[in-house]
């Protein structure tokens, strides 16, 4: 990981925001790269949340690529890109789902990225998400993949950012590249690991304790663990049916898991 160590040593002054601007009951969920599992994660999140008795907001800020309807069967009437394009306010965009009793703002698949918003635009929406958030106990960001500047700042207005990452080299050389960058924007970011699809307890202990190992040498610090997903068939089994794990396979590994960190997150909030 050592070939990424070589990043701006300042971000940009436009890119540094300030303290006053965190949402105190926002959890964003980032990864350096696609296809970690971040959106599930996102969806089973806010589920465990739901259940646990915590009214939830699930924001999809994936526009480009967003799929949290597909992955849950939706077809909302009213979505972001609606609201980038002034037809509607954030606050309409937000949708009951009700079998996992929490509300979704989707995104629109296709429309474009976030990452081409102009910098006006992108502040007029988190600071309209900061005012949605408020009538929420938590709140879910299930932001792009990548270290675009536009995902850096979804996610500095976070509480807490986990960042998701598998066993694969390329998902910890990426995420540990998301870690850098943030917290050279935002010093003070409480920024968490999550191993996903973990064939064990002690593979992802191994696979954060090697991420771990590369921020605290050239970072100087290193995000604590949040948790281990453990790899299991029936999370594409409720992809493929478009249901949450938490109905369709309640007590299946991977569920529990998020259960878990669900609980560890409460608690330490």
């Amino acid at each position: 990981m050592s070939q990424i160590v070589g990043l701006p040593a300042q971000p940009p002054a436009s890119e540094v925001l300030l303290d006053h601007q965190i949402c105190p009951n926002m959890i964003a969920i980032a990864s350096g790269k696609g296809g970690v599992g971040k959106t599930w994660l996102a969806i089973t999140l806010s589920h465990a949340l739901a259940r646990a008795g915590h009214k939830a907001l699930l924001f999809d800020g994936d526009l480009g690529l967003a799929n949290v309807d597909i992955q849950l069967g939706l077809a909302p009437a009213y979505d972001l890109g609606g609201v980038l394009t002034g037809r509607y306010s954030l606050a309409r965009a937000a949708t009951e789902y009700d079998e996992g009793r929490f509300d979704i703002i989707a995104g629109r698949s296709g429309s474009g990225s976030l990452a081409s918003l102009p910098a006006g635009k992108l502040a007029m929406l988190t600071n309209e998400l900061a005012g949605v958030s408020a009538g929420y106990r938590r709140v879910i960001l299930d932001l792009g993949a990548g270290i675009e500047r536009t995902v850096r700042q979804l996610a500095a207005r976070a509480a807490t950012c986990l960042v998701v990452t598998t066993d694969e080299p390329t998902s910890m050389t990426d995420a540990y590249a998301f870690i850098k960058l943030t917290l050279m924007q935002s010093p003070r970011a409480d920024l968490r690991i999550v191993v996903n699809m973990a064939e064990s307890e002690g593979e992802g202990e191994r696979t954060y304790a090697t991420l771990g190992k590369a921020c605290e040498t050239f970072l100087k610090t290193t995000p604590p663990l949040a948790g281990i997903i453990r790899r299991d068939g029936k999370v594409k089994d409720s992809i493929r049916n478009q249901t949450p794990i938490l109905t369709r396979h309640p007590n299946a590994a991977a569920a529990r898991s998020v259960e878990r960190l669900a609980q560890r997150l409460v608690e330490a909030v």
